[in-house]
């Protein structure tokens, strides 16, 4: 290939793979082996002791997950990726580099529910305290900082009703904080917003979502953007500080622009073990390749769903970053103008028996706790994912009593509108 860099769809088929050298596949294999043999003791003391790179122990890496690494992090722009059991999973590796017992991590409030439990409750038992924020007032991101911050996470498209968050302006109280900044990048995907180019510091994928985009595999990823100076301030010992089982390897040293990677993948996923399947692996590889042209048809449908359900007499609001009358809508235009994304709410009129009766209608949406999927999918979350929330908690987040949320498919538009047509008049 010439000196010209790949455009992102060639990336999408082609980071990170090469023909297997043994038998000519094109496909990348799937290496579904628990381990793999040493050349020698000495290269298998060169790969324990940090010092060559290798393949060990699925637990801690495998070849059909390092094609999906290189690859995810080829379309997000990072220096290196580690792929692990899910985004929940990645969340908890990415913490545990950072933070202490009693450190704090300050957190949009709008967020996947499941991110909001796992936050105020879990990470309790870690002594990791969120300290929630506003991401529509980003004074109360600096308000929250305190000598004990030692994060800012946010999402760059809000789940559930996908509303955009100012990255670049969250970035800068990072910076100034001396903090760096995670962003949750399931609901855009690299192909709408690649929030490294914003100000993130790491990039966080549940690759069940739209990555893998066919509801069928579960897995995470954690990018690093190689943005960040680990040693400053000795705020981050994990990778500043000499590791003694590693024979005194200081991280950041080492490592340089990859050292985050590095430790989640020797650090966190070595001991806590969230390993992520080679067949998952697989299969989200396979549903990456089409991920450009699944985008531009999911944001093509969620526009023409959206522009529906605001004409609708049953329906009180919508909240879609894509209509030009949505709070968001500049934002969208500046961080995602190839398209809002596919996952939204709108509030009917009914309050929560209209939702929760809605949803019951419903015929070619499925009705079930996912995102990203090719299937059109819909849920109540006031009595779902957010149900552990109290009701001014749910308001807050975006799924108060009266929302539904959608992720739209790439089934026909037609479609999906006349089944909301049938469902809201029933």
């Amino acid at each position: 290939m010439s000196d010209r860099l790949p455009g992102f769809s060639t990336l999408a088929v082609h980071a990170g793979a090469q023909p297997d050298p043994t038998t000519g596949a094109r496909a990348t294999p799937i290496y579904q082996t628990t381990s793999f043999v040493f050349n020698d003791a000495d290269h298998a003391a060169s790969l324990f002791g940090l010092q060559a790179f290798g393949n060990i122990y699925t637990r801690i890496g495998n070849p059909t997950n390092a094609v999906l690494e290189e690859r995810v992090a080829a379309l997000e722009g990072g220096t290196a990726a580690l792929a692990v059991a899910s985004g929940h999973a990645a969340q908890v590796v990415i913490l545990q580099q950072l933070l202490q017992p009693g450190d704090e991590f300050i957190a949009a409030r709008k967020l996947y529910g499941g991110s909001i439990n796992q936050f105020t409750h879990a990470f309790k038992s870690f002594g990791w305290n969120v300290v929630w924020a506003d991401p529509d007032d980003i004074a109360s991101f600096e308000r929250a900082v305190t000598p004990r911050t030692k994060a800012i996470f946010i999402e760059s498209i809000a789940n559930p009703a996908g509303s955009i968050t100012d990255i670049e302006a969250i970035s800068t109280v990072a910076r100034k904080a001396g903090v760096p900044l995670i962003v949750d990048n399931t609901l855009a995907s690299p192909y709408l917003i690649r929030p490294i180019d914003h100000g993130a510091d790491i990039v966080v994928h549940s690759l069940t979502k739209f990555l893998g985009g066919h509801g069928n595999s579960l897995g995470g990823i954690i990018v690093d953007a190689g943005t960040f100076d680990w040693s400053t301030g000795g705020k981050y010992p994990m990778l500043s500080e000499p590791r003694p089982e590693y024979h005194g390897i200081r991280l950041q040293e080492t490592f340089g622009n990859f050292a985050f990677a590095i430790a989640c993948r020797v650090l966190g996923l070595r001991d806590l073990g969230p390993a992520l399947s080679p067949f998952n692996a697989f299969m989200i590889l396979t549903g990456i390749e089409t991920l450009p042209l699944r985008m531009q048809k999911h944001c093509e449908n969620a526009k023409a769903v959206a522009e529906f359900l605001a004409g609708h007499p049953a329906v009180a609001s919508v909240s879609y970053a894509g209509l030009a009358s949505d709070k968001y809508n500049q934002l969208a235009r500046k961080y995602a103008p190839k398209g809002a994304g596919a996952v939204f709410t709108f509030s009917l009129k009914g309050g929560y028996d209209a939702g929760v009766n809605l949803v019951s209608k419903l015929q070619l949406f499925s009705h079930l706790a996912n995102v990203g999927d090719t299937r059109s999918l819909v849920i109540h979350p006031a009595s779902t994912t957010h149900s552990q929330l109290d009701d001014a908690a749910k308001v807050k987040s975006g799924a108060g009593p009266d929302v539904v949320r959608l992720s739209i498919g790439i089934e026909d538009k037609e479609d999906l509108i006349a089944d909301l047509e049938q469902a809201l008049s029933a």
